[in-house]
């Protein structure tokens, strides 16, 4: 079994995408995870760039860091300098990062129209910055900038590059497809010219502009690569890099000659992704491979049913194995398996007429414009209601949402909510940020006596879709409210052509689900439902 060194990027290469900004504190967090996951290296900025870079390298060396080594990245040094003098070598060797990674140019359109230098002196650059840091105790790793699209151009030039960063002491030469225009084949045929001149290591770095970033990077490894470049969920800037999830996944479970992550580290890559998209304040991705939402979700009749008999025979790999679950999608397409497999958590013994039943009830709902996809909360309730198992916790008497507005303040909002709880009637008046927020407040506050785990439960993301658009302002809407506690995340579902009145069913739902959970977490859950007949 060979290892594959796994060197991520996403502090770095990663924050350079659109909309992506990571603070201190978060850059420290995600190095700590990566540290626990078995990460090799993990590139914290480029110290000269900006003060947050250069608070990085300080702060990250009280961190009792067990595998992941730490690299600075910069760039060779300037044209008619020498590497001690320039600011940019400065920066590396005093971040005290024992790791230094140095990007050169490759391709000689870069080096004569770009940095408008001769190609002799781009070669001394190269030769002199890397040898200035391996003198300061450093490890270099040489990113090769371009290196594809220099090698197709001209190969002996771009070769000579490498050669210099390798004679001067670098541990490490990266292959980059920096443009992330080039195809597997492409990728492959330079990897193999490589390997057949140069003796050092190789590694792979490869962008996604082409939408094979993951493809390319998996054909430099069969190459010879021996370190991958990416970074996590593969953000970055353009289209992003190759998204180092799925090469992970893919090494470890297709191509399980290679050695990745600690053991145990597999099955946390679901965990990083999502957490990584939390502090970039990015939505997930749910059809992203491996660790999507929706990667193990299965809605089509025929494949739940087949799901049920032989896991393999519509997944390529077990979903548990990188930390993520299979979902069983209920719609107006669904058969029958569908629903068997969703209500085996309710232990029910499944007769076919209270299957019929829960479907029809569905397709009659979806046609009104529910979807309980993305809904399991709301979907749970109507199996109870359906097989007569439902027992409101409260009842709705009335409410009302009031908005006034002048021209001075921002709008003020109170919602006033009127329940029947334990047979007695609460009426309670709350003040919110807008309408959703104070039903949701005056809600909980006329159940928190009755209810206090409710004091746990927070919404978390709040979904609005017209669904009959041709109706204009009076159209039909669905509303998706996320709710989560100390355990679980959760979805529930509205609709109406009243956006409060939807709002309202979402949130009704997401409490009553909570309610419900708490009771079956408690040891005292509903009695099972027993229904004859066979499934």
């Amino acid at each position: 079994m060979s290892k594959i060194e796994i060197y991520d990027t996403t502090l770095r290469d990663g924050s350079q995408g659109e909309g992506v900004n990571f603070s201190l504190q978060d850059k420290l967090q995600i190095t700590q995870r990566l540290d626990q996951l078995g990460f090799d290296f993990v590139e914290g900025g480029y110290p000269l760039s900006n003060p947050k870079d250069f608070e990085y390298f300080q702060a990250v060396r009280d961190l009792e860091l067990q595998h992941v080594r730490v690299a600075a990245f910069g760039m060779t040094r300037r044209r008619g300098m020498a590497a001690e003098d320039d600011i940019g070598m400065q920066a590396l060797r005093d971040s005290q990062a024992p790791v230094c990674t140095v990007v050169g140019k490759t391709w000689d359109l870069h080096v004569t129209e770009v940095l408008r230098v001769d190609l002799a002196e781009n070669l001394e650059m190269i030769t002199d910055s890397v040898a200035f840091l391996v003198a300061e105790g450093r490890e270099v790793i040489y990113d090769a900038e371009h290196f594809f699209d220099g090698w197709y151009a001209d190969p002996d030039y771009t070769l000579s590059t490498l050669a210099a960063a390798a004679e001067a002491g670098a541990r490490t030469i990266v292959l980059c497809d920096t443009n992330g225009g080039r195809l597997p084949e492409e990728i492959a045929a330079g990897v193999e010219a490589v390997r057949k001149v140069l003796s050092i290591p190789l590694g792979i770095h490869c962008h996604n502009d082409s939408d094979v970033g993951v493809a390319n990077s998996l054909v430099g490894v069969d190459c010879g690569a021996v370190q991958v470049q990416g970074t996590i969920n593969g953000i970055g800037e353009r289209c992003g890099n190759a998204d180092l999830i799925s090469v992970i996944a893919n090494l470890a479970l297709k191509k399980d000659d290679h050695e990745v992550l600690v053991p145990g580290g597999l099955a946390r890559l679901a965990e990083l992704s999502r957490f990584v998209y939390e502090l970039a304040n990015m939505n997930f991705r749910s059809g992203q491979p491996f660790v999507g939402a929706s990667a193990f979700a299965h809605k089509g009749g025929m494949h739940v049913h087949a799901v049920n008999r032989v896991a393999a025979s519509y997944e390529h790999v077990p979903p548990e194995l990188i930390g993520n679950v299979r979902r069983v999608l209920v719609s107006e397409l669904s058969g029958r398996s569908n629903i068997v497999a969703k209500t085996t958590r309710h232990r029910m013994q499944h007769d076919d007429d209270l299957m019929k039943k829960i479907l029809e009830r569905i397709q009659d709902l979806e046609n009104q414009g529910y979807q309980f996809e993305a809904a399991e909360a709301s979907f749970d309730l109507l199996v109870k209601k359906v097989a007569g198992t439902y027992l409101p916790r409260f009842e709705r008497v009335h409410y009302r949402v009031n908005v006034e507005t002048d021209a001075v303040e921002s709008p003020a909002t109170e919602a006033t909510v009127k329940l029947k709880v334990n047979g007695d009637e609460v009426h309670v008046v709350a003040e919110g940020d807008g309408p959703v927020n104070a039903l949701d407040r005056a809600l909980r506050k006329a159940l928190s006596s009755a209810y206090p785990s409710l004091q746990a439960m927070q919404l978390v993301d709040y979904k609005v879709r017209v669904i009959n658009s041709t109706e204009g302002t009076a159209a039909r809407v669905r509303v998706v409210i996320d709710s989560r506690d100390h355990d679980e995340v959760w979805s529930s579902v509205g609709v109406s052509e009243n956006i409060i009145e939807a709002s309202w069913l979402a949130l009704v739902d997401s409490v009553e689900y909570k309610l419900y959970k708490d009771e079956e977490a408690s040891g005292e859950p509903p009695a099972a439902t027993v229904v004859r007949g066979d499934s």
